[in-house]
């Protein structure tokens, strides 16, 4: 029996959009991804992978999306403004990168 391998279908079924928003509004960075194997989905901002577990304004949605609750804006802190990306990864498979989205905060 020799081993054959297969084309396994992996791909981004949503990518994220460039979002304009203001502070304290909520904003969704929208992102899924298709795979027999549930793929494994994170985030960049700015070329960073995001450390979502202790971040209690940043959340991973169940199908991959990233909502922030609260934008966070002021004159010298703008932790949210920037360039986001969506990666998802399976394991056997390899890692796919989404799309940059940027993410405007528009100021008063």
């Amino acid at each position: 029996g020799s081993l054959v391998r297969t084309f396994t279908p992996f791909y981004f079924l949503v990518e994220p959009m460039d979002v304009l928003s203001v502070r304290g509004a909520a904003v969704i960075m929208n992102c899924s991804a298709y795979c027999e194997t549930a793929p494994k989905i994170e985030w960049k901002k700015d070329g960073t992978f995001l450390n979502l577990v202790s971040d209690d304004r940043r959340q991973l949605l169940p199908d991959g999306s990233l909502l922030i609750n609260s934008v966070v804006h002021s004159k010298h802190n703008k932790p949210d403004e920037g360039y986001y990306q969506c990666v998802a990864t399976v394991e056997s498979l390899g890692t796919i990168v989404s799309r940059t989205a940027k993410l405007t905060i528009a100021g008063k």
